[in-house]
C-alpha cells in the first residue's frame, strides 16, 4: 500500500537507459555488452553493465534490436508436419546446432499446403530472422513457386539467409537428400532377400519426396526384370493413418501373391503394419513391410522395420551451417544414406 492507501501497480520495466545509468557507462557501452556487438566492451565495464541488468531484471527488447541490426537471432524453421518423427529429428538437430551459435529456433507447419508455405514466408520476413530453413515435402513446380523464389529472394537481399532440405527446385543452398539413390538401394536390398513381388503405399502425385522414392525403388526392381503391378500402387496420406489406410485398401483388393509393401516412409509403415495385424495377419510372416528414414520407432515396433537410414540429426545442423555461411567440406555433398534390414523383411528362402 503506499501512503494515500491505493495499492502500487506494478513497476514499470527497465529500460536501456536505466542499465547504462546503474552501471555508469554510456547508452552505447551498455547496447555493446549486452546485444552481442562485434565491437569490443572492456571486460570490467561489461561485468559492471551485466551486474546492473541484473540487478534491473533488463529484458532486452528483441524486436526493437531486429529492426535497428535489420535482422535476429532467430533462424525460422518450416516443416511439413511438426509431429512427424522425420520432422522432428530433423528440428532437434536444427536446434542443436543453434545453441551452439546462440541462436534461437522458431518453428512452424505448412502442412504440405503450398498456400500455407507462401503466407508463412511472407509473415516470417516481417519478424526478421536471421536464417529461414525450409524443411517441408518437396513439389512439382506450381502456381506459388515463382512467388515463394521471389519472397525468398527479397529475403535475402536484406541480409537473412535461407536453405533447403532435400529438394532443390529453387537456387537456394540445400542440404541434398537422394531419395531416388535410396528406393532403388532398398530395392536392390529386398530383391537380394529373396523377394520377387512387391506392392507400395506412397503419397499424392505431386509431392517430390515420396514420388522420388517410389521412382527409385520401380527403378531398383526394373534392373532385376521386376515390376509393381500399378494396381499394388496405393497413394494416401503421409501419416501413420495415411499407412493404415493404404495397407487396409491392398488387402481389400486382395493381395494374392504380394511378398512385401514398400511404404515411402517409415511412419506409413508403422500404421500399415497396425493394418496388416488387424486383418489377422502377421507383419514379416505373413507379408513383408519396408519403410524409409530409420526414426526411432522403426527400431522399436515388432517386428522391427526395414527401412532408408538418413540421419536426419546430422541434415539439420548441415542446413543451418550452409545458410550461415559455416558449412564444411562434406556438407556441400549428397547426405550418405544406408539400407537397414530388420526383422519387417526376413530373408525368404530360394
Amino acid at each position: 500500500m503506499t501512503e494515500s492507501g491505493r495499492t502500487a501497480g506494478p513497476r514499470p520495466p527497465s529500460t536501456l537507459h536505466d542499465v547504462a545509468r546503474e552501471a555508469g557507462v554510456s547508452l552505447a557501452t551498455a547496447s555493446r555488452a549486452l546485444n552481442g556487438s562485434t565491437r569490443k566492451v572492456n571486460e570490467l565495464l561489461r561485468q559492471r553493465v551485466l551486474t546492473a541488468a541484473s540487478k534491473l531484471d533488463y529484458s532486452p527488447n528483441l524486436s526493437a534490436q531486429a529492426v535497428a541490426r535489420g535482422t535476429s537471432m532467430t533462424v525460422a524453421l518450416l516443416v511439413a508436419d511438426i509431429a512427424d518423427p522425420y520432422y522432428s529429428q530433423i528440428a532437434a538437430g536444427v536446434v542443436g546446432e543453434a545453441d551452439h551459435e546462440g541462436l534461437l529456433v522458431t518453428m512452424a507447419a505448412t502442412e504440405r499446403d503450398a498456400v500455407r508455405e507462401l503466407d508463412l514466408v511472407r509473415s516470417l520476413r516481417g519478424q526478421r530472422p536471421r536464417v529461414m530453413i525450409l524443411a517441408a515435402s518437396g513439389r512439382d513446380a506450381g502456381p506459388t513457386s515463382d512467388a515463394l523464389a521471389g519472397e525468398l529472394r527479397a529475403f535475402e537481399a536484406n541480409g537473412g539467409r535461407v536453405a533447403f532440405i532435400s529438394t532443390d527446385e529453387l537456387p537456394f543452398r540445400t542440404v541434398r537428400l537422394d531419395h531416388t539413390t535410396g528406393g532403388e538401394a532398398l530395392a536392390h536390398a529386398l530383391v537380394g532377400a529373396g523377394y520377387r513381388r512387391f506392392a507400395a503405399i506412397t503419397g499424392a502425385a505431386h509431392l517430390r519426396t515420396p514420388g522420388d522414392r517410389l521412382t527409385g525403388f520401380v527403378a531398383g526392381l526394373a534392373a532385376s526384370g521386376l515390376a509393381i503391378d500399378p494396381d499394388r500402387i496405393v497413394r494416401t496420406g503421409i501419416t501413420r493413418d495415411g499407412g493404415y489406410d493404404g495397407m487396409r485398401t491392398l488387402i481389400e483388393r486382395e493381395l494374392g501373391d504380394t511378398e512385401v509393401v514398400f511404404a515411402v516412409n517409415d511412419v506409413m509403415a508403422v500404421g500399415a503394419m497396425s493394418a496388416i495385424r488387424d486383418a489377422g495377419l502377421v507383419p514379416g510372416r505373413d507379408v513383408a513391410v519396408a519403410g524409409f528414414d530409420d526414426i526411432p520407432t522403426a527400431r522399436d515396433v515388432t517386428p522391427p522395420l526395414t527401412t532408408v537410414r538418413i540421419p536426419l540429426e546430422e541434415v539439420g545442423r548441415r542446413a543451418l551451417r550452409l545458410a550461415l555461411g559455416e558449412a564444411i567440406e562434406t556438407d556441400e555433398l549428397p547426405v550418405p544414406i544406408e539400407v537397414v534390414l530388420r526383422e519387417s523383411t526376413p530373408v525368404r528362402p530360394r
